[in-house]
């Protein structure tokens, strides 16, 4: 494995000379930037280096209540805009975020860890689609919902994670603006910066005051903002622990929530899938932004007489990546987002060598300076394992084999969640039988974590209820009578 850590000599390096950003971030409540009446603010740090990057307010209930007000003061002109007007407001957002993608895509690597060309080529061109996609949908919601009544709900009061930002603002702001609702969201503390430029950019936009108000701040910042009761709909993506809090915070109060949570993915290879297709497909599947994904493929299963061949291509294909730095282009494993999580991981890997499980990493001299974990593969796993029951949110795969159907789907369905899997298979017959059976909202057929704003995404179990993109993403937004 190969490390970049002489950053500054790489000329592969994206620069970040003409990004603009502040050395202090106020909250955008209002159409307004205005100071926390707490006084406090909070640091984000880069996790790539550990260097301070900017002050960011710690909004108190206080400033909740201002901006859940807001929201609802604008509520009855926003919703009785012609659909026609929202979509073209919703069109200008993602004209300017196109405008701006390069200056998002590296602020969303300096702040989160994720490599730049993840950043560059899915986070910020999906966040853009998806304002897009439902720019279109605005004035098409009696084709959308035919013989039904449609309104919007009211105030929305969106949380989101630290792991993909920018575009999960825009998985639910876009829908919410698009049906009528307005908003007040609330992005993770670790990265809060491309939420704040996405509301520098629907102030260029000329979005009307206090459609879109963004609040930043920790747990209990969130907390307020669920409890609130002028708040009509809850949509959070984040952790199953937390979405169980909400779950029981908002229980007799009639608000609506989407709660989009953990996961512990099965990864699945047939002996007659396409291996080397396979094995890039298991490497994206947990490498993939460190592994920061709620659907990552974290746990793979091998048919029996292909193992020893798969493992041996997965370990060959684990010693080439990159991890490094990640406004390097080339650069495969990123950053770490903070030192907690860092930790957390550590601590799973620490319980797996406990267990019994044997370990696999590839050499590396792993930067000195900030949060890096290297990839990280578990063999002679059992289902009782912690490593295999729980998320882990790293770069850490387990792998198991199996010989029949019928085991690995009973092996695939034993976990508390019921997020993602894939399947590879050349045989259509097999897909369409695991479809059915595996208990996961979204089941991917010789592919893995491909997105798109046109199709629906969410799980079963713990991990969460409800879905996010497509016409089911605007559902969640409306009443239907």
């Amino acid at each position: 494995m190969k490390n970049k850590e002489k950053w500054p000599l790489s000329p592969s390096m994206e620069s970040t000379q003409h990004i603009s950003l502040k050395k202090q971030y106020a909250l955008f409540i209002d159409g307004k930037w205005v100071a926390p009446n707490s006084g406090k603010y909070f640091p984000s740090i880069n996790p790539a280096d550990e260097s301070h990057i900017a002050d960011i307010s710690h909004a108190n209930e206080k400033d909740v209540d201002l901006a859940v007000r807001a929201a609802r003061k604008a509520f009855p002109s926003w919703s009785g805009l012609a659909p026609s007007e929202r979509a073209k407001y919703l069109f200008r957002i993602a004209r300017i975020m196109q405008e701006k993608s390069r200056e998002l895509a590296v602020i969303e690597t300096l702040d989160g860890g994720k490599p730049i060309r993840e950043s560059r080529d899915i986070d910020v061109p999906l966040a853009c689609n998806h304002f897009f996609y439902y720019a279109g949908w605005a004035d098409k919601l009696a084709y959308a919902f035919p013989n039904r009544q449609v309104e919007p709900l009211g105030v929305a009061g969106q949380i989101i994670p630290w792991n993909f930002p920018l575009l999960m603002a825009a998985w639910k702001i876009a829908p919410a603006l698009a049906t009528g609702n307005t908003v007040v969201l609330k992005p993770a503390e670790t990265t809060s910066l491309t939420a704040l430029k996405l509301a520098e950019i629907i102030e260029e936009a000329g979005l009307p005051k206090g459609v879109v108000n963004i609040i930043t701040g920790f747990g209990d910042t969130g907390s307020a903002l669920v409890n609130h009761p002028d708040i009509n709909k809850i949509a959070f993506t984040g952790s199953t622990n937390v979405g169980k809090i909400i779950q029981r915070a908002i229980a007799g109060t009639g608000k609506k929530a989407t709660l989009e949570l953990g996961g512990k993915s099965a990864n699945i290879i047939f002996d007659d899938a396409p291996i080397d297709q396979a094995v890039e497909g298991i490497v994206n599947g947990i490498f993939f932004n460190q592994g920061h994904v709620c659907c990552a493929g974290s746990r793979l299963f091998v048919q029996e007489n292909i193992a020893d061949k798969v493992i041996r291509k997965l370990k060959l294909r684990m010693k080439s990546l990159y991890v490094g730095n990640p406004l390097d282009k080339n650069t495969d494993i990123g950053a770490i987002n903070s030192k907690e999580q860092l930790k957390t991981i550590e601590s799973y890997i620490s319980i797996g060598k406990k267990e019994g499980a044997e370990i696999y990493q590839p050499a590396c001299d792993l930067p000195k300076k900030g949060f890096y974990c290297l990839p990280t593969l578990f063999l002679h796993v059992a289902q009782s394992h912690t490593v295999v029951q729980e998320e882990i949110f790293g770069p850490v795969l387990t792998i198991q084999t199996f010989r029949t159907i019928d085991e690995v789907i009973q092996k695939a369905n034993n976990t508390p969640y019921g997020l993602a899997a894939g399947v590879w298979t050349d045989k259509g017959s097999r897909i369409f039988n695991l479809t059915t059976k595996l208990k996961a909202g979204v089941v991917w057929a010789n592919t893995y974590n491909k997105f798109d704003p046109t199709s629906p995404f969410g799980g079963y179990k713990e991990s969460g209820f409800g879905r996010e993109g497509g016409i089911h993403g605007l559902a969640a937004y409306v009443k239907l009578s």
